[in-house]
């Protein structure tokens, strides 16, 4: 079972998933849905991550779970703490219903869990764990790091489970994040902006490579365990702008220190754009036999699918 199908991730996870030989079933809460997720070859099931109860039986009825929706609708009111609120309940409902059978659950996860650069002074590895949230650690980026902490925790209950950490930039032709984002205000504001030197590092992953992570780690991942769905594990942000800035005949621009706390040119992208966040995929690459075959982030850029002529 899948959830989250429609989703950026989801469907591709879904192929991904089909032409390995599996059998699909994704969860659909609208008949626009269902619909999206029948096109993608899958079986429907319908239902949301408001029944607990049904996805206990969807869970109990299916061979493994991956889980990559998420409850989008509570941002505006309750913050990322809300979803992360509401995810956490998500997930202990699947361990219910799987608990000691040892089949897999696989849940995406956030790249910057372990924390950046800045406190680690290294890249992030699968072996560092979620940090925990306290007044200390806070952050949209860490949010859900309850959620991470639980899921692996399962494992200690009979589930085969683990979580896929995804980089800031997940980039395809489908992409209608982060990427898309920088690329409008670039269009805004006239200029491709980058903090400061803009030498903090972001990672980045073709999407269709991220599926094969999910894939793999459901197929034949250990319990208990962080995989790094990272393909360019450190890019200096500067990098990012110059080549928005590039394509589209604008200039890449320093935004200054002292000038990134106001409502200026990143806006309420602010604490994320300044954030240092270098990462290895190592032992994903070499337990699971991960190897990224599509465009790096930088190549996906020139390719112009980002910029289309109009």
């Amino acid at each position: 079972m899948v959830t989250g199908g429609t989703g950026h991730s989801g469907s591709y996870i879904i192929p991904e998933l089909i032409a390995a030989g599996h059998e699909v079933t994704g969860l659909a809460r609208s008949d626009t849905a269902a619909a999206a997720v029948s096109a993608l070859g899958a079986k429907v099931r319908r239902g949301d991550l408001e029944d607990l109860d049904g996805l206990k039986e969807a869970a109990a009825d299916s061979d493994g779970v991956i889980h990559v929706a998420h409850r989008q609708d509570l941002l505006p009111s309750g913050g990322m703490d809300a979803v992360s609120a509401a995810e956490l309940a998500v997930v202990l409902a699947y361990g219910e219903a799987l608990a000691g059978t040892g089949k897999p659950l696989v849940a995406a996860g956030s790249i910057g869990s372990p924390g950046n650069g800045g406190n680690l002074g290294r890249p992030a590895t699968e072996e560092d764990p979620a940090l925990p949230v306290g007044d200390e650690h806070k952050g949209t980026l860490r949010a859900r790091n309850v959620v991470e902490a639980t899921v692996v925790g399962l494992a200690e209950r009979g589930v085969r489970s683990s979580v896929v950490r995804i980089p800031p930039i997940m980039h395809s032709t489908t992409d209608a994040g982060f990427l898309p984002t920088l690329i409008a205000v670039a269009k805004k504001k006239g200029f491709a902006g980058y903090p400061a030197d803009g030498a903090n590092l972001w990672g980045a992953v073709h999407v269709r490579d991220a599926a094969s992570v999910f894939r793999l780690a459901l197929e034949k991942g250990p319990a208990g365990r962080y995989w790094h769905a990272v393909e360019d594990g450190g890019i200096p942000f500067r990098e990012i702008a110059e080549a928005i800035g590039s394509r589209l005949g604008l200039p890449a621009v320093s935004v200054p220190a002292d000038e990134l706390m106001l409502p200026g040119y990143f806006g309420v992208l602010t604490a994320v754009v300044t954030l240092d966040l270098p990462a290895s995929s190592l032992i994903t690459r070499h337990t699971l036999g991960w190897e990224p075959a599509q465009p790096g982030l930088l190549a996906d850029l020139g390719n112009g699918h980002y910029f289309p002529a109009s």
